[in-house]
């Protein structure tokens, strides 16, 4: 017999009973019937109950274990009474007579209870982290992540792309975050970086003619942590194509993407058909571009029926330039505790409030009611409930001033409105493309242009649009959402150093700085660089939502807390001075 097992603890059976079977594994739990020892034997696969009682010889060594201690034991399998069998079990139909016991290794007192579902501080998870990925639901969401990134591969591998390796250790190259820096010991003074994304090499790798690239990719970002977001390294299947326009990027990973939702999604309904919404109207609409579409309320513009109305607050507003009133609709919403519940919500998010409408019926017909109704008078009420499709029930919430100053307010009032009344599917996963990314911004206060997004993205127009107003160039950018988050980013780029000199001129950087910063693409890119394009899926945010999960750390295995801080490992640490002194590196103190 095999020193540790003859089987797993999720393989035996009926067919099994009068087998003498070597089990080993994970005290679950201990159940004392009558002075009859139970014990739920639990490993990777599933749990068999086993069970000594005070004729066995194993007994007094079996009343010494204690939860998560790792044991063997040899035994014999019985069949249970019929109306002991446990269905929910795959080894439920039998149980194992205790023969011999060995402990493999002994567990102290624990600092978090393995069985059961208990709630723990994430500090404690995290600094026992392998005691809470013993835990059910940890188990299972670390088998759906290898599951799901087993399932991209195949993929893939598919659709006729290879999977290359690109380095770890490189150049700084600002990619919109902090580069994490790794000192050089044998060029004192100078500093590699681990790479936020392997951007630039799988451009390179399209220069050097390999047509179809992905990678499961590790990226490193210097970022403050959010709960769909890592502080400091993430996974993504990165992927490349050359001679490619944006539609035949879609249409590479769409599939990809939706098949695994399909796979994994654990019933939930997966959309087959992905809009394509400009990111114009993605924040119009949504007040986001990353919009959550099984949420049905889309905002509108509804300045026309303020200018010059009784509500002052919004007729001064809309004298101003770049102002506008914008109206978020709340079907079933049209009731006065509703509206104020909604007005504090504003309050809370830093807003005077939000003004409102709602339509009620007073036994004379429909009425419409709030602060709002009184001050424009009912025939600018009917119009704006004519354009909002709504009725008798429903509501309405305005927000007015410059777009940017209100629009994630207004997206986030929509999240809420519609998680409570009801109107967001939850059980659906909702998929939409946001395109027409705007390559540049301007400084509110200076005046000065710079990138708002991917500054390696082909400007639509190519090298005419850069004549024009930089703030109307779109790019060849665009992001994938899904029920509120982004899942992928990506861009056909631009391979033409003469466009990509422009571009960076644009927003203030010289031909000699983009060669100083970039300089190993910009030279490739002299040398018969073909179009070319892709896109990157974030790995954790998938799983994230594959696994219902409300933050990012449930499915990463070993992750970082909210500090950036590895608690169980005690990263970062201080270095030794005989470290510092190779490196050439002293560490000043921070100011007090």
């Amino acid at each position: 017999m095999h020193a540790y097992r003859s089987h797993t603890c999720a393989d035996l059976t009926a067919a099994d009973v009068g087998k003498t079977v070597r089990l080993s594994g994970w005290v679950n739990r201990v159940r004392d019937h009558g002075g009859i020892l139970f014990i739920d034997l639990r490993d990777h696969y599933g749990i068999t109950q086993v069970l000594c009682d005070p004729d066995s010889a194993a007994f007094a060594d079996v009343e010494k274990l204690r939860s998560e201690y790792c044991i063997r034991i040899d035994g014999e399998v019985k069949a249970r009474d019929a109306s002991l069998v446990n269905p929910k079990l795959p080894t439920g139909e039998i149980e194992v007579f205790i023969r011999e016991v060995e402990v493999l290794g002994a567990a102290k007192e624990l600092p978090l209870m393995v069985f059961g579902d208990q709630e723990y501080p994430e500090e404690t998870r995290l600094k026992y982290r392998y005691l809470d990925l013993r835990r059910e639901a940890m188990q299972s969401n670390m088998k759906l992540r290898s599951d799901v990134v087993a399932s991209m591969r195949r993929r893939m591998w598919d659709k006729g792309f290879r999977e290359y390796q690109t380095p770890i250790i490189t150049a700084s190259s600002p990619e919109g975050a902090r580069d994490f820096l790794v000192p050089s010991r044998l060029h004192p003074g100078k500093f590699y970086a681990l790479p936020q994304a392997p951007q630039q090499f799988k451009q390179l790798i399209m220069v050097s003619g390999y047509d179809k690239y992905f990678q499961i990719a590790p990226c490193f970002r210097d970022e403050d942590p959010r709960a769909d977001r890592s502080p400091t390294d993430f996974y993504q299947l990165d992927l490349e194509m050359s001679f490619v326009t944006q539609q035949d990027v879609f249409d590479t990973i769409q599939p990809v993407i939706g098949r695994v939702f399909e796979e994994f999604g654990g019933g939930r309904k997966v959309d087959q058909t992905w809009e394509q919404i400009s990111y114009k109207d993605a924040a119009l609409w949504y007040g986001t571009d990353k919009p959550d579409l099984r949420n049905p309320i889309k905002m509108q513009v509804v300045s026309d029926h303020f200018r010059d109305s009784g509500f002052a607050i919004f007729a001064k507003l809309l004298e101003q330039d770049g102002t506008e009133i914008r109206a978020i609709p709340a079907p079933t919403g049209g009731s006065r505790k509703f509206c104020d519940r909604m007005n504090a919500f504003a309050q809370k998010e830093g807003l005077p409030g939000m003004g409102y409408i709602f339509w009620r019926d007073q036994g004379e017909g429909m009425e419409a009611a709030g602060p709002l109704a009184k001050n424009i008078g009912p025939e600018r009420t009917e119009a704006i409930r004519q354009q909002l499709g709504l009725g008798l029930g429903d509501a309405a919430f305005f927000l007015g001033g410059k777009p940017k100053a209100f629009e994630a307010v207004a997206g986030r009032a929509r999240t809420v409105i519609g998680d409570e009344l009801g109107l967001t599917d939850k059980d659906r996963f909702a998929f939409a493309w946001i395109v027409d990314f705007p390559i540049y911004e301007q400084d509110a206060e200076t005046g000065k242009i710079d990138f708002e997004h991917n500054p390696f993205s082909m400007p639509q127009g190519g090298m005419d649009a850069l004549s024009g107003d930089p703030l109307a160039v779109r790019g060849y950018q665009y992001d994938l959402a899904c029920n509120g988050y982004e899942l992928v980013s990506g861009a056909i780029r631009n391979h033409k150093p003469e466009i990509m000199f422009k571009a960076f001129e644009i927003a203030g950087y010289g031909e000699d700085e983009v060669r100083k910063r970039f300089g190993g693409m910009v030279n490739a890119f002299q040398y018969g660089a073909p179009p070319h394009g892709g896109c990157a899926a974030g790995i954790d945010r998938i799983v994230m939502l594959l696994a219902n999960a409300s933050n990012i750390r449930e499915v990463i295995m070993f992750p970082m807390n909210q500090r950036a801080e590895d608690l169980m490992m005690g990263a970062p640490s201080e270095p030794m001075n005989e470290q510092l002194r190779e490196l050439r590196l002293r560490v000043v103190p921070p100011e007090s």
